[in-house]
């Protein structure tokens, strides 16, 4: 008896420990560890989904911010697939006004990176992002709104490294389909506006919702319609530069979204969640 009361005892004090880890981990953002296999649920040096070369060190896989278990880049066993039928699709919400300041200013990719703002910005953040992630969300709506003057104003520029981890994560394509729409607004000339529909439109982290349908109604918000950034949403034409932002997010060490870099020194994740907490960020980098 007093033997089963020891073991009973310690896997609750074990239950206890994992919760407060787990807790501690909401607060950081989305990310998890390496399990061997590639970004999109495969063995290492297999071919990729778009039959380009063999793939790189795995993404994040695991729980922290609410990741789930690794698992294949499709919709999980049992798991209806999203419906393209319009009638399912739901209606896109219009981004925050703030974004229309931003409505010139350049967006330009370079390997994995796409940058907003001017090239010779004296100043540079970079932001590592996966579409699905939930703190990413709450740094747009939050953080990022102190980088809109200083963008606006040509002091600083932005490169986005857009992840795509949650979609082996989760199941499903969402991150790889939302990566390459923000990919497809670059040569449409709407990335901003895009970029920032796309997290205002965000589903649920485990929901698999990020359709091209849907992509292509959250594009209609912001006035992208061409013909060329339909097409390339639709037959998923930038899959191979998604494999490259995510071998860029993966070689650049980083383990969870968002995580954000301010003139080379990351920013406490305490600070990214509002815009008055960064601002004060950038003031001390010189940027306001």
């Amino acid at each position: 008896m007093a033997v089963r009361r020891a073991v009973s005892k310690a896997g609750r004090v074990g239950a206890s420990a994992a919760a407060v880890v787990l807790l501690g981990s909401l607060v950081a953002g989305c990310g998890g560890d390496d399990d061997g296999g590639d970004w999109m649920g495969m063995p290492k040096d297999s071919a990729s989904a778009d039959g380009a070369a063999p793939g790189k060190p795995s993404a994040p896989a695991g729980p922290t911010g609410g990741s789930g278990s690794p698992g294949a880049s499709k919709a999980p066993s049992g798991a209806p697939a999203p419906s393209q039928d319009p009638a399912d699709v739901p209606e896109a919400k219009v981004p925050p006004v703030s974004v229309e300041r931003l409505a010139k200013v350049p967006a330009s990719v370079r390997g994995g990176v796409i940058t907003l703002g001017e090239p010779k910005a004296e100043h540079t953040v970079k932001v590592y992002e996966d579409p699905r992630c939930p703190f990413c969300k709450k740094f747009e709506e939050g953080g990022a709104q102190a980088l809109v003057g200083p963008l606006a104003a040509g002091d600083v520029k932005v490169e986005y490294t857009i992840a795509s981890f949650l979609d082996r994560n989760f199941g499903g394509s969402g991150s790889v389909n939302a990566a390459n729409a923000l990919r497809a607004a670059v040569g449409s000339g709407k990335f901003a506006q895009f970029h920032s529909a796309v997290f205002t439109n965000q589903p649920e982290e485990s929901e698999d919702a990020f359709t091209p349908a849907f992509l292509l109604k959250i594009a209609d918000t912001v006035g992208l319609r061409d013909a060329a950034f339909r097409q390339a949403v639709t037959d998923g034409t930038y899959k191979s530069w998604v494999r490259t932002a995510m071998d860029a997010f993966t070689s650049d060490g980083i383990s969870g979204t968002p995580t954000v870099v301010v003139d080379g020194k990351k920013a406490a994740s305490d600070a990214l969640y509002s815009e008055t907490a960064f601002a004060k960020v950038l003031k001390e980098a010189g940027i306001s």
